[in-house]
């Protein structure tokens, strides 16, 4: 029977490791177990560092981020079903267009001041909230057919200056 060849190392690594060794059998007993003992706890600081806690965490998070996915896929459907109802519905004329701007702009008060051009609507906003402008956007968008083709905005303390310029009629 022939002994099974070894791969031979390189020579600075194998004196090195050589070295090791008689320094590893120089140890007494009591010595190498505390050394195998701090061996065995180092790896399994590192099992559970790199192996483990990732794994936890990814178990422990993904309740949350799967609610927060479901969150948006419910606004996305509600968009969807927004969009498609909005393609449905049958387009205004410019002048019914304006009539639903100026309905909205009316209920913003002072802070708001529609002009109208043509085919297109200027907002020109001084100090308005967010809700505001939101709820104004929305009802532009649903009650008048308007779709914003430009926006200078800027946020102070006071709310939202600056203008919103929008499409009137047959656009969806």
């Amino acid at each position: 029977m022939s002994a099974t060849p070894r791969l031979a190392l390189p020579a600075p690594i194998s004196a090195q490791w050589g070295a090791l060794r008689q320094r590893w059998l120089g140890l007494g007993a009591r010595d190498r177990r505390l050394a195998t003992l701090a061996a065995a706890v180092l790896g399994a600081f590192l099992v559970w560092s790199f192996a483990v806690l990732p794994a936890w965490r990814v178990l422990r998070d993904a309740p949350a981020q799967r609610e927060a996915l479901d969150l948006q896929l419910q606004d996305m459907r509600l968009l969807a079903a927004e969009a498609q109802q909005l393609r449905g519905a049958p387009a205004l004329s410019s002048e019914q267009s304006a009539a639903a701007l100026r309905a909205a702009s009316e209920r913003l008060g002072t802070k708001a001041r529609l002009s109208l051009q043509g085919d297109r609507a200027v907002l020109t906003l001084n100090g308005l909230s967010s809700a505001q402008l939101r709820e104004w956007l929305a009802e532009a968008r649903a009650g008048a057919r308007a779709r914003p083709v430009e926006a200078q905005l800027s946020r102070t303390a006071q709310g939202f200056n600056g203008s919103v310029v929008l499409s009137l009629g047959g656009g969806t």
